[in-house]
């Protein structure tokens, strides 16, 4: 755990060190690896995958602020939208703009929850994304992690439809338009991982703030339970398919991972607390002290060794 503990510190010190470096950078590959990832699964219009393309506006975003990624992995997203139909363009036109109206009315700060809950359905770890926004988020971080899931959905369903899409006549707008949108309305399995998610973040935020000890991992393990019976009983009401093991399994390592970021954001030691009572004028003071898990990073130390000189002066002579 020491050696745990001073790597921690190095990185800590690292990264206050080089933080007008680490920053860009950071924010450019989370935008070349989201573009990569848009490109891979809806990649329509060849414009928009070609790398030169994906590099200049990962590059833009790097030196813009974070929420300009949201906005250009939308543009990204609806030019490939559009290149597959005009109708899937405007239907995802309007639900990213009344997303983005609740997104920068609540939870303007929470750019990472959008762009991560999308990413991580993709990568099949979607159920990370409540426990560790409950952990490190407030609770209006569940309308940021619902925004991104409604696009992973809206983006899926209508990505799965291209071939349906299809067999529309080319004046057949008004159909597709309906078709598009009562899949979207009709799509349970969205409704249901939006209503998991929000409950998930909730309760885990909620749990982590209490007073009692091993409040965070007690968050992490509620939150991926409630996590996982609003999933099955979703499933039992409107059979949405779920895999069972799928979703016990993903919550599992979802709890693991969120003990990884327990470690750098939340890392006290309760077997040293203590209960503090005191007062003033007008109240008595009841406090719980938890000390932090803290290490002093060794220090390098560099030792002169001077040679006397009369020993120089003899190796000379020889």
């Amino acid at each position: 755990m020491t050696t745990l503990l001073v790597m921690r510190e190095h990185l800590k010190r690292f990264y206050s060190k080089y933080e007008i470096y680490i920053t860009p950078i950071s924010k450019f590959l989370l935008a070349f690896v989201t573009i990569l990832i848009i490109n891979g699964a809806i990649g329509y219009m060849s414009a928009l995958k070609n790398m030169a393309v994906v590099f200049i506006l990962a590059l833009m975003c790097s030196f813009l602020p974070m929420n300009f990624i949201v906005f250009i992995c939308a543009l990204v997203t609806l030019g490939h939208l559009y290149a597959l139909s005009m109708e899937c363009a405007v239907v995802a036109l309007a639900i990213f703009l009344l997303l983005f109206i609740l997104y920068i009315r609540f939870s303007p700060r929470d750019t990472i929850a959008v762009l991560l809950t999308p990413v991580c359905f993709i990568l099949k770890i979607p159920y990370i994304m409540p426990i560790a926004m409950g952990l490190a988020g407030t609770p209006v971080s569940a309308v940021s992690v619902a925004s991104g899931v409604i696009v992973y959905y809206t983006v899926s369903y209508i990505s799965q439809s291209a071939s349906v899409l299809d067999t529309f006549e080319e004046d057949g707008s008004l159909e597709k338009f309906r078709y598009v949108v009562d899949g979207l309305m009709s799509n349970k399995t969205m409704f249901v991982a939006v209503a998991a998610f929000a409950a998930t973040l909730l309760i885990v935020y909620f749990i982590r703030r209490l007073s009692v000890d091993y409040a965070w991992t007690i968050a992490m393990i509620t939150g991926a339970l409630a996590n996982i019976l609003i999933l099955l009983f979703g499933d039992l009401m409107y059979n949405t398919n779920l895999p069972i093991i799928g979703v016990i399994l993903g919550n599992v390592v979802s709890v693991l991972i969120a003990k990884v970021l327990e470690f750098f954001v939340f890392n006290v030691d309760y077997s040293r607390t203590e209960l503090v009572q005191f007062e003033d004028d007008e109240y008595y003071y009841y406090v719980k002290a938890v000390p932090k898990n803290t290490v002093a990073t060794p220090q390098k130390r560099v030792k002169t060794i001077r040679v006397p000189e009369k020993a120089v002066k003899q190796q000379k002579r020889n």
